[in-house]
C-alpha cells in the first residue's frame, strides 16, 4: 500500500496539490489560509498564500491594501508615519501634523532636524541670528525683544562694557558710581584685592578697601595709634581732636588723671 499523505487538519489527500509546512505538519492551502492566515486591516479578508503579507506593529496588509489613510498613494517601499492607528504618507503627515517653521512658515518634514525654543520650531537653516544671519545651530544665544542673537553679535549691541577693560559685561556686573565694571575688575586702587561684596571707601573718587585706606590716608589714634577709620566692628568710633593730635572716643585722652574720658566734654583753659 502507497503511504498515505494527508492534511493535518482536514485529512484530505495532498497528493499532487499545493501544500504548507507549519511546525513540521502539512496543510493544504485552505486550512492552513483558515487556520493561520492573516486578516488585512484595509479589507478584513484573509491574506493568502499567494500574496504578499506586509506588516507593521503586529498588523497585516495585502500589498494593495497598504496605502496612505489620506490620499491612498501606495505606501510600499516608501517612507510612511503612523497618527492614532492610520498610515499616512510623508506628504499627508506633514500637512497634518508636522510643525511650521517660526522664520518661514513651511513644513517642517519628519526627519529632518529641527530647533524648538519656547514652544515655536524653525528648521535649522532658518534658526539664525538677527544680526549676522549666521545659522545658531547648538550655540548658545540670547533673545531679546522678540529676536535671537548669538552671543558675539548681542555683547556688540547690547552689553555694557566695562569702564577698566572695556569688554562686555554678560554676566554678575558691578555698578560703581554709575559706572558698569566686571566683578573681577572691581578692585582696591592700592592692593588690587576685589571690591565686590567687601567694605570699602573711597578717595579722589577711587576705591580702597578698608585696609589700604587706613594705611594711606587715616589719621592715626595720640592714644593707641591705631588708624581712625570710622568703622568699628561694635559701633562707629568718633574723632576727638585737641591742638593738631587726634583720639577715638574708645581711648581715654593722656592729660587726666584719673582716666575719664573727655571726648564731648567741655574744653576749659
Amino acid at each position: 500500500m502507497t503511504e498515505r499523505f494527508d492534511c493535518h487538519h482536514c485529512e484530505g489527500s495532498l497528493f499532487g496539490k499545493k501544500y504548507i509546512l507549519r511546525e513540521e505538519s502539512p496543510y493544504c492551502v485552505a486550512c492552513f489560509e483558515a487556520l493561520y492566515a492573516s486578516t488585512c486591516e484595509e479589507c478584513g479578508k484573509p491574506i493568502g498564500c499567494d500574496c504578499k503579507d506586509l506588516s507593521y506593529k503586529d498588523r497585516h496588509w495585502h500589498e494593495a491594501c497598504f496605502h496612505c489613510s489620506r490620499c491612498k498613494s501606495s505606501l510600499v517601499d516608501k517612507p510612511f508615519a503612523a497618527k492614532e492607528d492610520q498610515l499616512l504618507c510623508t506628504d499627508c503627515y506633514s500637512h497634518e501634523y508636522s510643525s511650521k517653521c517660526q522664520e518661514c512658515r513651511k513644513t517642517i518634514m519628519p526627519g529632518t532636524r529641527k530647533m524648538e525654543y519656547k514652544g515655536s520650531s524653525w528648521h535649522e537653516t532658518c534658526f539664525i541670528c538677527h544680526r549676522c544671519q549666521q545659522p545658531i545651530g547648538t550655540k548658545s544665544f540670547i533673545p531679546k525683544d522678540g529676536q535671537n542673537f548669538c552671543v558675539p553679535c548681542y555683547e556688540k549691541q547690547y552689553a555694557l562694557q566695562c569702564v577698566q577693560c572695556k569688554k562686555p559685561i554678560t554676566t554678575g556686573g558691578v555698578t560703581y558710581r554709575e559706572q558698569p565694571w566686571h566683578r573681577e575688575c572691581f578692585v582696591c586702587t592700592a592692593c588690587k584685592k576685589p571690591l565686590s561684596g567687601q567694605c570699602f571707601t573711597s578717595r579722589d573718587e577711587f576705591a580702597y578697601c578698608l585696609n589700604c585706606f587706613c594705611d594711606l590716608y587715616a589719621k592715626k589714634c595720640a592714644g593707641c595709634t591705631n588708624p581712625i577709620s570710622g568703622l568699628g566692628k561694635v559701633r562707629a568710633p568718633n574723632l576727638a581732636g585737641w591742638q593738631t593730635r587726634h583720639w577715638t572716643e574708645l581711648v581715654n585722652m593722656p592729660e587726666v588723671q584719673c582716666g575719664e574720658q573727655l571726648a564731648g566734654q567741655t574744653e576749659v583753659l
